[in-house]
């Protein structure tokens, strides 16, 4: 069952250049946990995430490893990139890869459009370029050289010195659009989010916008420009074009009418390409701008952001191995305020795993299918009469349902994950403050002990369905474990926006063995 409501969501296509780390995974699976929600409420919902392959660092990686261009991003995609997916459980709708002839072909459509409607000209120019941002840079993002690189110009995001060039390139008036991009962010408040990412871009943008080269000419690994196959297209230019060529943009009008226009999640690093620059390309090519912007922060390691090259890069198997791949979501989803930097430290991974997901969590579970099985012999109970406090938990996961939509609504996952976990809680003082082990004893209690049991298996089936786009895995089992699977089908199947509604879970279910959804992690980290 759809809504109708288009719902197209993307990642940033990450550089391949190096291999994944925790940072790359923590956006990836934001977007994914963003889409496997609004695919569960049944909207129409596509999610894109791919990799940018041109450009002269990766030239020069592949060079540096013995590999042509192609060769070497193959090999990096094929062993790195694509089994980021697997480990994270991410489940992404299309993966586009910017060597690719769908989109080769397609970006030289929308350049060649922006040229002849007038917006690209060519001209000289000469400025500091950082090789690893694939961007020149302007005074503010120029700082002086520390150690081995004192007396030199570097980049204030990777500590590395600039190369001055001096190119004949072409240019895109991008000059041209600073009214129209203040008019825009004016008139759609939310389009940059969160409300520190608008009130900088709004800033940069008001202190006027310089024309963007958009071409290179001294090295040829990227897409020609179509009237000049002298130069090739600037990297970033191309990179923007995946999220209009993956969904028919040049092809298949009808796909790109149905799908157009996107939600781009992307690290507050590179917010400016995507609120500025794609925007602008977007309006002098007549097509329309995105539906919205979202910054999130940076993840800190030891205080500093994620960085091979300063070796505090973690590949994310190194968390999966040990505590799964939910535990990696749930932890980087819930722990971060999706939209400011957060610390990560193995310490902290590990005492919310055992507190909130083994503890917490996995213990609720255990116990009332345990129960379940030991009182009613595998069989959730029906409810009898409701007292005030089954009240009560009826309306905590009516509430927490209805603002974890809404919070999703906000691109807060952290807060959507918060207003759910307001259900573990209750369910577990529920438990110990109806104490069914002592009601089992006695059997004027029985209907009570019924009820008791049934709300809290009613509270986990909504707990399953309102959890499953984060922790996917526990969900699934869980989901079996109810029965529900069988009286009901499919979790991801269970409309997400009905999850509070009370009395889903027929009573005659047959719950079934459950082993620990989140097992206890012994090793030290």
């Amino acid at each position: 069952m759809t809504s109708g409501r288009s719902f197209y969501i993307t990642t940033p296509i990450y550089y391949p250049s190096d291999v994944p780390h925790i940072g790359h995974g923590y956006t990836t699976v934001a977007v994914d946990t963003l889409a496997r929600w609004h695919r569960q409420a049944g909207d129409d919902t596509w999610m894109l995430t791919g990799t940018d392959e041109h450009g002269q660092k990766m030239m020069r990686a592949a060079s540096a490893n013995g590999a042509t261009p192609q060769e070497w991003v193959d090999k990096l995609v094929s062993e790195s990139w694509f089994p980021l997916l697997e480990t994270l459980d991410v489940a992404n709708d299309d993966f586009i890869r910017t060597t690719q002839p769908r989109h080769e072909e397609r970006v030289k459509q929308f350049v060649q459009a922006i040229y002849d409607r007038g917006y690209i000209y060519a001209g000289e120019f000469e400025a500091l370029y950082c090789v690893g941002c694939e961007e020149f840079k302007t005074e503010s993002e120029i700082v002086d050289g520390e150690g081995p690189f004192e007396g030199l110009k570097v980049c204030a995001i990777h500590s590395k010195p600039l190369e001055l060039l001096q190119e004949k390139n072409y240019f895109f008036k991008l000059s041209e659009f600073q009214d129209r991009l203040l008019e825009l962010y004016s008139s759609v408040p939310d389009f940059i989010r969160p409300e520190s990412a608008r009130n900088e871009v709004v800033s940069f943008v008001k202190n006027g916008l310089k024309d963007l080269s958009i071409s290179r000419s001294t090295f040829d690994w990227g897409i020609t420009v179509p009237w000049d196959e002298s130069h090739v297209i600037y990297v970033w230019v191309d990179a923007l074009l995946n999220y209009a060529t993956a969904v028919g943009y040049g092809s298949d009008l009808e796909e790109f009418a149905r799908r157009w226009p996107a939600y781009h999640v992307v690290g507050k690093d590179i917010l400016r390409f995507h609120a500025v620059i794609w925007p602008a390309m977007l309006m002098a090519a007549g097509v329309e701008v995105p539906r919205g912007v979202f910054a999130h922060g940076w993840l800190l390691v030891g205080g500093e952001k994620m960085s091979k090259s300063k070796l505090t890069g973690i590949a994310p198997s190194e968390i999966t191995d040990v505590f799964g791949s939910d535990a990696y979501r749930f932890y980087f989803l819930s722990a971060i305020a999706f939209g400011q930097d957060g610390s990560f430290s193995w310490e902290d991974l590990s005492a919310r795993y055992q507190a909130e997901l083994a503890n917490g969590f996995g213990n609720l579970a255990s116990r009332t299918t345990a129960m379940i099985d030991r009182y009613f012999e595998g069989i959730v109970p029906p409810a009898s009469d409701y007292s005030e406090v089954d009240l009560g938990i009826q309306k905590t996961v009516q509430d927490a349902a209805a603002a974890a939509d809404a919070a999703i609504e906000r691109f807060r996952i952290d807060e959507a994950i918060a207003s759910i976990w307001t259900i573990v809680d209750a369910l577990n003082l529920y438990i110990t403050e109806n104490e069914p082990w002592a009601l089992a004893k006695d059997e004027a209690q029985r209907e009570r002990l019924g009820t008791v049991l049934y709300t809290a298996a009613e509270g986990l089936r909504a707990l399953a369905v309102l959890l499953s786009p984060v922790t996917p895995i526990a969900t699934e089992k869980l989901w079996v474990a109810l029965g529900a699977a069988d009286t009901l089908g499919r979790l991801e199947d269970q409309p997400i926006r009905e999850a509070g509604r009370w009395g889903i879970l027929p009573a005659g279910a047959v719950v079934n063995a459950l082993a620990p959804l989140f097992p206890r992690v012994e090793q030290t980290v």
